[in-house]
């Protein structure tokens, strides 16, 4: 059969192929269990001879489902977003559905924008992995019954579907590290308090501190705009003040980057010098040439929970009535980037 053909097939020539009447074709395209297995293998052969390939809209119609989803990231060239979006988009294909990738650039304004346009897209569910801890619009979208499920990041909301890190264990376990290997001063960067990830990992910090009995001090904290101007700034003034740090514990293996950046320009030396932790376990913090000590939130482990969770509510028609909230266990990476404490001289 040439290509203009096959482009006409329609259900009613393969129902007329197979023996069997249109609803029964349609049936067997939307895999309903009532279909007898001789059956269902008749059509299925019809379908294979005739080179049938079914109209999705025409099948959404049936269905009342696309057969697409919306993954809404932060910033997709934070590798974690571009990683984990990998992740969703390959396992999501597998499983048979599409995906709509949106960029929000950590905006809430924007955020609303894409959601409604993935609404008027039709999509059957909605995954989100960066939105603000006080974000109202999201949990009105949760409250219609609309499929949708947070992860990564969460809001202040406790009835929201989630699959999180357990941020602050993570954090715990960064600055446990540091402590065994003899650091008592320990600088957090971190990005603001509104994102429930950089909120939890400070919570984690301070009560690692209050553990070891060491003190919490303000100026060994930097929570503000993620550039690496602000934090290359900070981290050469922190080198000022009377008993400077000896290690760095970074929220983001991102940001990790930059501070390992600025000590190098600063002329000293990593982990030598000056011991650097990070936080997500990206792919390239693993490379030989950065080999960073980090936080692993099993980002593939939170990525397919998220979409298997999705899913499921999206295709069990007695949706749960409870919100689905996962945590993952943290684990911690060590590699090259940390050391025990040295003493050394700062002033060069």
């Amino acid at each position: 059969m040439n290509e203009l053909q096959t482009m006409k097939v329609t259900e009613n020539d393969i129902a007329k192929m197979a023996g069997v009447s249109q609803t029964t074709v349609s049936r067997v395209l939307n895999d309903h269990p009532s279909v007898k297995d001789s059956t269902r293998q008749k059509v299925l052969s019809a379908i294979k001879e005739i080179g049938f390939t079914p109209d999705p809209i025409a099948r959404s119609m049936v269905t009342n489902r696309t057969g697409t989803l919306g993954l809404i990231v932060g910033d997709i060239s934070n590798p974690f977003y571009a990683e984990t979006a990998k992740i969703i988009i390959g396992s999501a294909r597998n499983k048979g559905y599409d995906v709509i990738l949106s960029d929000t650039d950590h905006d809430s304004d924007s955020l609303q924008k894409e959601i409604r346009m993935l609404l008027n897209r039709r999509v059957d569910g909605i995954m989100i992995a960066s939105v603000n801890r006080w974000d109202t619009y999201v949990s009105e979208l949760y409250q219609s019954g609309f499929p949708v499920i947070l992860f990564n990041r969460t809001t202040d909301d406790p009835n929201m579907h989630s699959v999180i890190l357990d941020n602050e264990q993570g954090a715990r376990l960064a600055v446990s590290h540091l402590v065994k290997l003899g650091h008592k001063r320990i600088s957090f960067i971190s990005g603001p308090s509104k994102y429930s990830t950089f909120y939890q990992r400070l919570e984690g910090y301070k009560l690692a501190l209050k553990q070891y009995h060491l003190p919490y001090e303000e100026e060994m904290v930097f929570n503000e705009n993620l550039t690496y101007k602000d934090i290359e700034k900070f981290v050469k003034s922190i080198f000022s003040i009377h008993d400077p740090p000896t290690s760095f514990f970074a929220s983001s293996d991102h940001m990790a980057f930059f501070v390992m950046d600025a000590v190098a320009r600063m002329g000293l030396k990593v982990p030598e010098e000056i011991s650097i932790i990070g936080f997500d376990d990206i792919d390239i913090s693993s490379n030989p040439y950065i080999n960073l000590t980090t936080i692993s939130q099993q980002k593939k482990k939170m990525a397919i929970s998220a979409l298997d969770i999705l899913l499921s509510l999206i295709e069990n028609e007695d949706r749960l009535k409870k919100p689905v909230q996962v945590r993952i266990v943290p684990e911690l990476m060590i590699r090259g980037t940390t050391s025990m404490k040295q003493m050394i001289s700062l002033c060069k």
